[in-house]
Protein backbone atom coordinates (compact mmCIF):
# COMPACT_ATOMS: atom_id res chain seq x y z
CA UNK A 1 0.00 0.00 0.00
CA UNK A 2 1.37 3.42 -0.96
CA UNK A 3 2.19 5.70 1.96
CA UNK A 4 1.17 8.75 -0.07
CA UNK A 5 -2.49 8.92 -1.03
CA UNK A 6 -3.34 8.78 -4.73
CA UNK A 7 -5.68 11.74 -4.35
CA UNK A 8 -5.58 14.65 -1.94
CA UNK A 9 -9.09 15.48 -0.80
CA UNK A 10 -8.11 18.91 0.40
CA UNK A 11 -8.72 20.17 -3.15
CA UNK A 12 -11.97 19.44 -4.99
CA UNK A 13 -12.60 16.33 -2.89
CA UNK A 14 -9.69 14.60 -4.59
CA UNK A 15 -11.13 15.04 -8.09
CA UNK A 16 -9.39 16.45 -11.14
CA UNK A 17 -5.96 18.06 -11.31
CA UNK A 18 -6.36 19.83 -7.96
CA UNK A 19 -6.90 16.48 -6.31
CA UNK A 20 -3.34 15.54 -7.24
CA UNK A 21 -1.60 18.73 -6.12
CA UNK A 22 -0.36 19.68 -2.67
CA UNK A 23 -0.69 23.07 -1.01
CA UNK A 24 3.05 23.70 -1.27
CA UNK A 25 4.44 26.41 -3.51
CA UNK A 26 6.38 25.41 -6.67
CA UNK A 27 9.99 24.73 -5.77
CA UNK A 28 9.30 24.21 -2.06
CA UNK A 29 11.47 21.59 -0.39
CA UNK A 30 8.60 20.12 1.62
CA UNK A 31 7.41 18.06 -1.34
CA UNK A 32 10.79 16.36 -1.74
CA UNK A 33 11.00 15.56 1.96
CA UNK A 34 7.45 14.21 1.90
CA UNK A 35 8.42 11.87 -0.93
CA UNK A 36 11.58 10.69 0.83
CA UNK A 37 9.77 10.21 4.11
CA UNK A 38 6.99 8.19 2.46
CA UNK A 39 9.44 5.99 0.55
CA UNK A 40 11.49 5.39 3.70
CA UNK A 41 8.40 4.38 5.67
CA UNK A 42 7.44 1.98 2.91
CA UNK A 43 10.98 0.53 2.60
CA UNK A 44 11.14 -0.19 6.33
CA UNK A 45 7.67 -1.75 6.39
CA UNK A 46 6.48 0.45 9.23
CA UNK A 47 3.45 2.14 7.65
CA UNK A 48 0.85 0.50 9.88
CA UNK A 49 2.55 1.66 13.08
CA UNK A 50 3.71 5.13 12.03
CA UNK A 51 2.25 8.28 13.60
CA UNK A 52 3.08 11.61 11.93
CA UNK A 53 2.79 14.69 14.12
CA UNK A 54 2.29 17.91 12.16
CA UNK A 55 1.94 21.24 14.01
CA UNK A 56 1.21 24.78 12.82
CA UNK A 57 3.27 25.83 9.79
CA UNK A 58 3.68 24.74 6.20
CA UNK A 59 3.32 21.07 7.20
CA UNK A 60 -0.06 21.65 8.83
CA UNK A 61 -1.94 19.73 6.08
CA UNK A 62 0.39 16.71 5.99
CA UNK A 63 -2.46 14.44 7.02
CA UNK A 64 -4.02 14.95 3.58
CA UNK A 65 -1.01 13.28 1.98
CA UNK A 66 0.27 10.53 4.30
CA UNK A 67 -1.66 7.30 4.73
CA UNK A 68 -0.38 6.75 8.26
CA UNK A 69 -1.59 7.64 11.72
CA UNK A 70 -1.79 11.43 11.79
CA UNK A 71 -2.14 13.84 14.65
CA UNK A 72 -2.14 17.63 14.91
CA UNK A 73 -0.25 19.62 17.53
CA UNK A 74 -0.49 23.17 18.74
CA UNK A 75 2.21 25.57 17.54
CA UNK A 76 5.59 24.31 18.78
CA UNK A 77 4.15 21.42 20.80
CA UNK A 78 4.80 18.57 18.35
CA UNK A 79 7.62 17.02 20.44
CA UNK A 80 5.40 16.91 23.53
CA UNK A 81 2.60 15.28 21.51
CA UNK A 82 5.15 12.85 20.05
CA UNK A 83 6.23 11.79 23.55
CA UNK A 84 2.58 11.15 24.43
CA UNK A 85 2.10 8.90 21.41
CA UNK A 86 5.33 7.00 22.03
CA UNK A 87 4.57 6.45 25.70
CA UNK A 88 0.98 5.42 25.06
CA UNK A 89 1.97 3.05 22.25
CA UNK A 90 5.65 2.11 22.61
CA UNK A 91 5.61 0.03 19.43
CA UNK A 92 4.64 3.01 17.27
CA UNK A 93 7.04 4.89 15.00
CA UNK A 94 6.52 8.56 15.84
CA UNK A 95 7.69 11.35 13.54
CA UNK A 96 7.68 14.99 14.61
CA UNK A 97 7.69 17.00 11.37
CA UNK A 98 8.40 20.70 12.00
CA UNK A 99 9.57 23.96 10.45
CA UNK A 100 12.11 26.43 11.82
CA UNK A 101 9.62 28.87 13.30
CA UNK A 102 7.75 26.05 14.99
CA UNK A 103 10.71 24.00 16.23
CA UNK A 104 13.36 26.63 16.91
CA UNK A 105 11.19 29.49 18.18
CA UNK A 106 7.93 28.87 20.01
CA UNK A 107 8.73 25.17 20.43
CA UNK A 108 12.38 25.46 21.45
CA UNK A 109 11.81 24.37 25.05
CA UNK A 110 9.88 21.28 23.95
CA UNK A 111 12.53 20.54 21.33
CA UNK A 112 15.42 20.64 23.80
CA UNK A 113 13.70 18.75 26.62
CA UNK A 114 12.44 16.02 24.28
CA UNK A 115 15.87 15.57 22.68
CA UNK A 116 17.53 15.32 26.09
CA UNK A 117 15.06 12.63 27.17
CA UNK A 118 16.34 10.50 24.31
CA UNK A 119 13.08 8.60 23.82
CA UNK A 120 13.09 6.91 20.38
CA UNK A 121 11.28 9.37 18.13
CA UNK A 122 12.34 10.89 14.81
CA UNK A 123 12.36 14.65 14.28
CA UNK A 124 12.37 16.02 10.73
CA UNK A 125 13.31 19.70 10.89
CA UNK A 126 12.68 21.77 7.75
CA UNK A 127 14.95 24.83 7.80
CA UNK A 128 14.14 27.35 5.07
CA UNK A 129 15.42 30.35 7.07
CA UNK A 130 12.05 32.09 7.18
CA UNK A 131 8.47 31.87 8.45
CA UNK A 132 6.91 30.40 5.32
CA UNK A 133 3.29 29.85 6.31
CA UNK A 134 2.57 33.11 8.13
CA UNK A 135 3.99 35.74 5.80
CA UNK A 136 7.77 35.63 5.53
CA UNK A 137 8.79 37.00 8.93
CA UNK A 138 12.20 36.71 10.58
CA UNK A 139 12.88 33.19 11.83
CA UNK A 140 15.46 31.94 14.34
CA UNK A 141 17.41 30.58 11.36
CA UNK A 142 17.19 33.69 9.16
CA UNK A 143 20.66 34.64 7.87
CA UNK A 144 22.51 37.82 8.79
CA UNK A 145 21.53 40.56 6.37
CA UNK A 146 18.58 38.56 5.04
CA UNK A 147 15.51 40.69 4.40
CA UNK A 148 12.15 39.55 5.71
CA UNK A 149 8.80 41.22 6.32
CA UNK A 150 9.89 41.95 9.91
CA UNK A 151 13.50 42.80 9.03
CA UNK A 152 13.03 44.81 5.81
CA UNK A 153 16.58 46.21 6.02
CA UNK A 154 18.08 42.81 6.72
CA UNK A 155 18.84 40.88 9.90
CA UNK A 156 21.25 42.72 12.16
CA UNK A 157 23.28 41.59 15.15
CA UNK A 158 20.77 43.31 17.41
CA UNK A 159 18.21 40.75 16.20
CA UNK A 160 20.39 37.86 17.27
CA UNK A 161 22.49 35.41 15.30
CA UNK A 162 21.03 32.48 13.32
CA UNK A 163 20.36 29.47 15.50
CA UNK A 164 22.19 26.28 14.47
CA UNK A 165 19.80 23.65 15.70
CA UNK A 166 21.66 20.52 14.55
CA UNK A 167 24.78 21.56 16.46
CA UNK A 168 22.68 22.50 19.49
CA UNK A 169 20.88 19.16 19.55
CA UNK A 170 24.10 17.20 18.97
CA UNK A 171 25.60 18.62 22.19
CA UNK A 172 22.89 16.99 24.29
CA UNK A 173 23.33 13.56 25.84
CA UNK A 174 19.93 12.23 24.75
CA UNK A 175 20.14 12.09 20.92
CA UNK A 176 22.03 9.26 19.21
CA UNK A 177 21.91 10.51 15.61
CA UNK A 178 21.92 14.10 14.31
CA UNK A 179 22.57 15.11 10.70
CA UNK A 180 22.04 18.16 8.51
CA UNK A 181 21.24 17.59 4.83
CA UNK A 182 20.21 19.67 1.80
CA UNK A 183 18.07 19.30 -1.31
CA UNK A 184 19.68 21.61 -3.88
CA UNK A 185 20.95 18.89 -6.26
CA UNK A 186 20.51 15.17 -6.96
CA UNK A 187 23.56 14.13 -4.93
CA UNK A 188 22.35 15.85 -1.79
CA UNK A 189 18.77 14.65 -2.26
CA UNK A 190 20.06 11.07 -2.20
CA UNK A 191 21.97 11.82 1.02
CA UNK A 192 18.87 13.41 2.53
CA UNK A 193 16.76 10.35 1.83
CA UNK A 194 19.40 8.05 3.34
CA UNK A 195 19.54 10.20 6.46
CA UNK A 196 15.76 10.17 6.86
CA UNK A 197 15.60 6.40 6.42
CA UNK A 198 18.43 5.90 8.91
CA UNK A 199 16.69 8.08 11.47
CA UNK A 200 13.54 5.98 11.14
CA UNK A 201 15.48 2.72 11.33
CA UNK A 202 17.16 3.83 14.55
CA UNK A 203 13.74 4.40 16.07
CA UNK A 204 12.33 1.13 14.72
CA UNK A 205 15.23 -0.73 16.34
CA UNK A 206 14.62 1.01 19.66
CA UNK A 207 18.03 2.68 19.73
CA UNK A 208 17.03 6.26 20.50
CA UNK A 209 16.23 9.81 19.37
CA UNK A 210 17.23 11.01 15.88
CA UNK A 211 17.16 14.54 14.47
CA UNK A 212 17.43 15.40 10.78
CA UNK A 213 17.73 19.04 9.76
CA UNK A 214 16.92 19.69 6.10
CA UNK A 215 18.01 22.91 4.39
CA UNK A 216 14.99 23.61 2.24
CA UNK A 217 14.05 26.07 -0.49
CA UNK A 218 11.32 28.71 -0.13
CA UNK A 219 11.08 30.49 -3.52
CA UNK A 220 7.96 32.44 -2.54
CA UNK A 221 9.46 34.43 0.33
CA UNK A 222 12.95 34.63 -1.13
CA UNK A 223 11.29 36.06 -4.25
CA UNK A 224 13.35 33.82 -6.51
CA UNK A 225 12.62 31.07 -9.00
CA UNK A 226 13.34 27.46 -7.90
CA UNK A 227 16.76 27.34 -9.59
CA UNK A 228 17.86 30.59 -7.97
CA UNK A 229 16.63 29.36 -4.60
CA UNK A 230 18.63 26.15 -4.87
CA UNK A 231 21.73 28.22 -5.58
CA UNK A 232 20.93 30.48 -2.61
CA UNK A 233 20.71 27.48 -0.26
CA UNK A 234 24.07 26.19 -1.51
CA UNK A 235 25.92 29.50 -1.58
CA UNK A 236 24.32 31.37 1.34
CA UNK A 237 22.75 28.87 3.74
CA UNK A 238 25.27 26.05 3.66
CA UNK A 239 28.25 28.15 4.85
CA UNK A 240 26.21 29.14 7.93
CA UNK A 241 24.63 25.71 8.38
CA UNK A 242 27.37 23.22 7.39
CA UNK A 243 26.08 19.89 6.14
CA UNK A 244 27.03 16.54 7.58
CA UNK A 245 26.66 14.19 10.52
CA UNK A 246 26.84 16.04 13.83
CA UNK A 247 26.40 12.99 16.05
CA UNK A 248 26.19 9.26 15.37
CA UNK A 249 26.47 6.98 18.38
CA UNK A 250 26.35 3.21 18.28
CA UNK A 251 23.76 2.31 20.88
CA UNK A 252 22.35 -1.08 21.64
CA UNK A 253 18.54 -1.39 21.46
CA UNK A 254 17.09 -0.39 24.82
CA UNK A 255 13.49 0.67 24.23
CA UNK A 256 11.04 -2.05 25.26
CA UNK A 257 8.18 -1.77 22.83
CA UNK A 258 6.31 -4.57 24.58
CA UNK A 259 5.64 -2.57 27.73
CA UNK A 260 2.34 -1.09 26.68
CA UNK A 261 0.75 1.10 29.38
CA UNK A 262 -2.32 -0.20 31.13
CA UNK A 263 -5.45 1.85 30.48
CA UNK A 264 -7.90 -0.17 32.60
CA UNK A 265 -9.80 2.41 34.70
CA UNK A 266 -9.55 0.34 37.88
CA UNK A 267 -5.75 0.08 37.73
CA UNK A 268 -5.28 3.72 36.73
CA UNK A 269 -7.43 4.86 39.66
CA UNK A 270 -5.44 2.62 41.98
CA UNK A 271 -2.20 4.34 40.95
CA UNK A 272 -3.45 7.67 42.26
CA UNK A 273 -5.11 6.18 45.32
CA UNK A 274 -8.62 6.97 44.12
CA UNK A 275 -11.56 5.05 45.48
CA UNK A 276 -13.80 3.13 43.11
CA UNK A 277 -16.74 3.47 45.45
CA UNK A 278 -19.41 5.85 44.22
CA UNK A 279 -20.01 8.69 46.70
CA UNK A 280 -23.36 9.01 48.38
CA UNK A 281 -25.49 11.67 46.72
CA UNK A 282 -27.47 14.04 48.89
CA UNK A 283 -28.96 16.56 46.44
CA UNK A 284 -32.39 15.90 44.97
CA UNK A 285 -31.49 17.61 41.73
CA UNK A 286 -29.49 20.36 40.09
CA UNK A 287 -29.72 23.81 41.77
CA UNK A 288 -31.59 25.47 38.93
CA UNK A 289 -32.62 28.35 41.19
CA UNK A 290 -29.13 29.84 40.88
CA UNK A 291 -29.22 30.53 37.17
CA UNK A 292 -30.07 27.64 34.90
CA UNK A 293 -28.15 24.54 33.93
CA UNK A 294 -24.64 25.98 34.34
CA UNK A 295 -23.56 27.98 37.40
CA UNK A 296 -20.28 29.89 37.56
CA UNK A 297 -18.25 30.89 40.61
CA UNK A 298 -15.18 33.02 41.11
CA UNK A 299 -13.14 32.69 44.31
CA UNK A 300 -10.45 35.32 44.79
CA UNK A 301 -8.06 36.53 47.45
CA UNK A 302 -4.45 36.96 48.46
CA UNK A 303 -1.95 34.20 47.92
CA UNK A 304 -2.33 31.95 50.97
CA UNK A 305 -6.00 32.75 51.59
CA UNK A 306 -6.99 29.31 50.35
CA UNK A 307 -9.15 30.43 47.43
CA UNK A 308 -7.60 27.79 45.18
CA UNK A 309 -8.25 24.96 47.64
CA UNK A 310 -11.82 26.11 48.23
CA UNK A 311 -12.42 26.20 44.47
CA UNK A 312 -11.06 22.68 44.07
CA UNK A 313 -13.27 21.40 46.88
CA UNK A 314 -16.28 23.14 45.36
CA UNK A 315 -15.70 21.42 42.01
CA UNK A 316 -15.19 18.02 43.65
CA UNK A 317 -18.38 18.50 45.64
CA UNK A 318 -20.36 18.98 42.43
CA UNK A 319 -18.72 15.95 40.82
CA UNK A 320 -19.64 13.82 43.83
CA UNK A 321 -23.26 14.76 43.19
CA UNK A 322 -22.95 13.46 39.64
CA UNK A 323 -22.67 16.81 37.82
CA UNK A 324 -19.97 18.12 35.51
CA UNK A 325 -17.56 20.65 37.01
CA UNK A 326 -14.39 22.49 36.04
CA UNK A 327 -11.81 24.39 38.07
CA UNK A 328 -9.43 26.85 36.37
CA UNK A 329 -6.82 28.42 38.69
CA UNK A 330 -5.07 31.73 38.02
CA UNK A 331 -2.27 32.64 40.39
CA UNK A 332 -1.09 36.01 39.15
CA UNK A 333 2.53 37.20 39.52
CA UNK A 334 2.78 36.80 43.31
CA UNK A 335 2.72 33.60 45.33
CA UNK A 336 2.06 35.07 48.79
CA UNK A 337 0.34 38.35 49.43
CA UNK A 338 -0.63 38.82 45.79
CA UNK A 339 -3.97 38.24 44.11
CA UNK A 340 -5.01 34.82 42.93
CA UNK A 341 -8.38 33.54 41.79
CA UNK A 342 -10.09 30.46 40.45
CA UNK A 343 -13.07 30.00 38.16
CA UNK A 344 -15.45 27.14 38.88
CA UNK A 345 -18.31 25.97 36.68
CA UNK A 346 -20.94 23.46 37.75
CA UNK A 347 -23.21 22.15 34.99
CA UNK A 348 -26.13 19.79 35.04
CA UNK A 349 -24.86 18.05 31.91
CA UNK A 350 -21.61 19.50 30.49
CA UNK A 351 -19.49 22.58 31.07
CA UNK A 352 -18.98 24.23 27.70
CA UNK A 353 -16.75 27.11 28.81
CA UNK A 354 -14.65 26.81 32.00
CA UNK A 355 -13.98 30.53 32.30
CA UNK A 356 -16.13 32.72 34.56
CA UNK A 357 -15.84 36.33 33.33
CA UNK A 358 -19.31 37.14 34.73
CA UNK A 359 -19.87 34.74 37.64
CA UNK A 360 -23.14 34.02 39.36
CA UNK A 361 -21.31 33.94 42.69
CA UNK A 362 -18.17 35.76 43.82
CA UNK A 363 -16.29 34.88 47.03
CA UNK A 364 -13.79 37.64 47.86
CA UNK A 365 -11.25 37.06 50.63
CA UNK A 366 -9.76 40.57 50.50
CA UNK A 367 -10.56 44.14 49.40
CA UNK A 368 -8.54 44.19 46.14
CA UNK A 369 -10.34 41.07 44.94
CA UNK A 370 -13.71 42.53 45.85
CA UNK A 371 -12.95 45.78 44.05
CA UNK A 372 -11.66 44.01 40.97
CA UNK A 373 -14.30 41.34 40.50
CA UNK A 374 -17.50 42.66 42.13
CA UNK A 375 -18.49 44.67 39.01
CA UNK A 376 -18.23 41.49 36.91
CA UNK A 377 -20.89 39.59 38.87
CA UNK A 378 -23.93 39.16 36.66
CA UNK A 379 -27.35 40.66 37.33
CA UNK A 380 -29.07 38.99 40.27
CA UNK A 381 -25.83 37.37 41.41
CA UNK A 382 -24.32 36.99 44.87
CA UNK A 383 -21.13 38.36 46.45
CA UNK A 384 -19.79 36.82 49.65
CA UNK A 385 -16.90 38.82 51.12
CA UNK A 386 -14.74 38.60 54.22
CA UNK A 387 -16.12 41.37 56.41
CA UNK A 388 -13.17 40.95 58.80
CA UNK A 389 -10.80 42.58 56.31
CA UNK A 390 -13.32 44.49 54.14
CA UNK A 391 -14.98 47.09 56.32
CA UNK A 392 -15.57 50.00 53.93
CA UNK A 393 -17.75 49.44 50.86
CA UNK A 394 -18.06 53.10 49.93
CA UNK A 395 -15.37 52.92 47.25
CA UNK A 396 -16.81 49.81 45.61
CA UNK A 397 -17.52 50.29 41.87
CA UNK A 398 -21.16 50.13 40.69
CA UNK A 399 -22.65 46.64 40.65
CA UNK A 400 -25.11 45.00 38.29
CA UNK A 401 -28.78 45.18 39.13
CA UNK A 402 -30.00 42.89 41.88
CA UNK A 403 -26.56 41.75 43.10
CA UNK A 404 -26.70 40.70 46.78
CA UNK A 405 -23.80 41.58 49.08
CA UNK A 406 -23.28 39.21 52.03
CA UNK A 407 -20.50 39.99 54.50
CA UNK A 408 -19.20 37.05 56.52
CA UNK A 409 -16.23 37.46 58.91
CA UNK A 410 -14.34 34.51 57.45
CA UNK A 411 -11.02 35.37 59.08
CA UNK A 412 -12.57 36.15 62.46
CA UNK A 413 -14.50 32.89 62.52
CA UNK A 414 -11.33 30.97 61.62
CA UNK A 415 -9.41 32.76 64.37
CA UNK A 416 -12.13 31.71 66.78
CA UNK A 417 -11.14 28.16 65.97
CA UNK A 418 -7.48 29.14 66.52
CA UNK A 419 -6.62 28.19 62.93
CA UNK A 420 -6.80 31.11 60.49
CA UNK A 421 -5.89 28.80 57.62
CA UNK A 422 -9.36 27.23 57.65
CA UNK A 423 -11.13 30.42 56.58
CA UNK A 424 -11.55 28.88 53.12
CA UNK A 425 -13.56 26.04 54.68
CA UNK A 426 -15.57 28.67 56.55
CA UNK A 427 -16.21 30.17 53.11
CA UNK A 428 -17.60 26.85 51.83
CA UNK A 429 -20.09 26.87 54.70
CA UNK A 430 -21.05 30.43 53.78
CA UNK A 431 -21.53 29.44 50.13
CA UNK A 432 -23.93 26.68 51.13
CA UNK A 433 -25.90 28.93 53.46
CA UNK A 434 -26.23 31.81 50.99
CA UNK A 435 -26.78 29.89 47.75
CA UNK A 436 -28.31 26.58 48.91
CA UNK A 437 -26.16 25.03 46.20
CA UNK A 438 -26.20 21.54 47.75
CA UNK A 439 -27.19 20.12 51.14
CA UNK A 440 -24.57 20.62 53.87
CA UNK A 441 -23.86 16.89 53.93
CA UNK A 442 -22.66 17.11 50.31
CA UNK A 443 -19.87 19.50 51.28
CA UNK A 444 -19.02 17.55 54.42
CA UNK A 445 -18.73 14.32 52.43
CA UNK A 446 -16.16 15.95 50.17
CA UNK A 447 -14.19 17.32 53.12
CA UNK A 448 -14.17 13.87 54.74
CA UNK A 449 -13.05 12.26 51.49
CA UNK A 450 -10.18 14.71 51.07
CA UNK A 451 -9.07 14.30 54.68
CA UNK A 452 -9.44 10.51 54.88
CA UNK A 453 -5.68 10.14 55.39
CA UNK A 454 -5.57 13.02 57.90
CA UNK A 455 -8.39 12.18 60.30
CA UNK A 456 -6.96 14.42 63.04
CA UNK A 457 -7.81 17.48 60.93
CA UNK A 458 -11.39 16.47 60.26
CA UNK A 459 -13.04 17.89 63.44
CA UNK A 460 -11.41 21.29 62.85
CA UNK A 461 -12.58 21.47 59.24
CA UNK A 462 -16.08 20.29 60.09
CA UNK A 463 -16.24 22.99 62.77
CA UNK A 464 -15.01 25.60 60.27
CA UNK A 465 -17.71 24.61 57.77
CA UNK A 466 -20.36 24.73 60.50
CA UNK A 467 -19.20 28.18 61.61
CA UNK A 468 -19.49 29.62 58.11
CA UNK A 469 -22.83 27.93 57.58
CA UNK A 470 -24.27 29.16 60.89
CA UNK A 471 -23.07 32.77 60.60
CA UNK A 472 -24.03 33.18 56.95
CA UNK A 473 -27.46 31.69 57.60
CA UNK A 474 -28.12 34.31 60.24
CA UNK A 475 -26.66 37.15 58.13
CA UNK A 476 -28.41 36.16 54.95
CA UNK A 477 -31.73 35.63 56.68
Amino acid sequence: MSVIYDHFERHSHGEGLKGRSTHYCPGCGHGLVHRDLAESIEALGIQDRTVLVSPVGCSVFAYYYFDVGNTQAAHGRAPAVAIGHKRANPNSIVISYQGDGDLASIGLAETISTAQMGIPITVIFINNAIYGMTGGQLAPTTLMGQKTTTSPEGRTKAMGMPLRMAELIAQLDGPVYVERVALYDAKHRIKAKKAIEKALRIQAEGRGYAFIEVLSECPTHLKMNPEETEAWVKECMEPIFPLGVKKDEVVEPWWDAAQTPNFEPEKVLALVGASQEAPTRHAKGFPLHLGGHDISFKLAGSGGDGAQTAALLLARTAINEGFDATNIPSYGPESRGGTSYADVHIAEHEVLNPGAPDPHVLVAFNAPSLTKFAPTVREGGVIIYDSTVVEDLSSLPPLASGVKMVGVPLTQLALGLERPMVKNIVALGAIQAVTQLFPPETFLSTIRMVLKDKPALLPLNEAAFAAGLRHASLTHA
